[in-house]
């Protein structure tokens, strides 16, 4: 029989051999976007700064009080960058080295997942950027004043690292936190849960969600209801889809067909 059986009597120095290559791929993937993000730096940042710059007044700034603070933020914004640019070619590195290992039909179940990741990834990164965002800098600035009466006024001079490394955490948590259907999904692909058990859990999966919510977002309760609300809907959605995956699975089950073992595999 060939497929995944034959593939695993290729010798292990052979299958290290390939795994370097592949992890070198990956990472020259990265290195290039991350030159091209460099050169492009300035203007991510001003991507980056727009929903800041859209609710303050002309004439504001932003400042660094470290020497070297700008250039290291935008090593920073670079390699932020080049992580979302290259993860297509990291993905497909990865894929090429457990393909040749899987049957058809475990390809075919396991590559949805893998083209739903940066899809999810992106969708809760435009989540951020487009609504929380600008509703957590405007509840924020609220906090400032115009000072007078002996008192002196209280306005933002926003830190150019913090304020980056304060986008870039939102952002990765947005995104890995609206990656839930998919690493759901795929559990229940896999047989480790169901749609059930997600249903039966979902009251200890809503405080759960709260408390990642908490801590992931500002502190404050519009911003951590606009990541909890979305979760518990994503929460929702998995087990709709954990129920799709277990009617499928007996479908399959009822009408069994002879696997196909896959046919791309080196030979051992």
């Amino acid at each position: 029989m060939i497929g995944a059986e034959e593939d695993k009597k290729m010798p292990l120095l052979e299958h290290l051999v390939e795994l370097r290559s592949r992890l070198l791929y990956a990472v020259a993937g990265f290195f290039v976007a991350f030159l091209i993000c460099l050169y492009f730096a300035q203007p991510i940042l001003d991507f980056l700064q727009r929903p800041l710059a859209e609710l303050l007044p002309e004439g504001r700034r932003m400042i660094f009080t470290d020497l070297t603070e700008p250039f290291f933020t935008q090593l920073k914004i670079a390699a932020f960058g080049a992580l979302c640019v290259s993860f297509p070619v990291i993905a497909s590195q990865i894929w090429a080295f457990i393909a040749p290992g899987l049957y058809k039909h475990e390809k075919h179940a396991f590559l949805p997942f893998l083209i739903a990741t940066p899809i999810m990834f992106a969708i809760g990164a435009a989540f951020v950027y487009y609504v929380l965002m600008p509703m957590a800098w405007r509840f924020f600035l609220g906090f400032e004043t115009q000072g007078g009466d002996g008192a002196l006024p209280l306005q933002l001079d926003a830190k150019i690292g913090e304020y980056v490394g304060l986008v870039m955490k939102l952002i990765f948590a947005f995104g890995f936190c609206f990656e839930l259907p998919v690493f759901l999904t795929l559990l229940a692909k896999v047989g480790i849960i169901g749609s059930q058990g997600l249903r039966d859990k979902r009251r200890y999966a809503i405080v759960g969600i709260v408390v990642v919510a908490a801590i992931v977002t500002p502190p404050d309760a519009l911003s951590m209801m606009s990541l909890a609300l979305p979760m518990i809907g994503l929460y929702e959605i998995s087990i709709l889809l954990a129920r799709l995956v277990e009617k499928k699975r007996a479908e399959e089950e009822a009408n069994p067909t002879e696997e196909e073992p896959a046919t791309d595999v080196k030979p051992a």
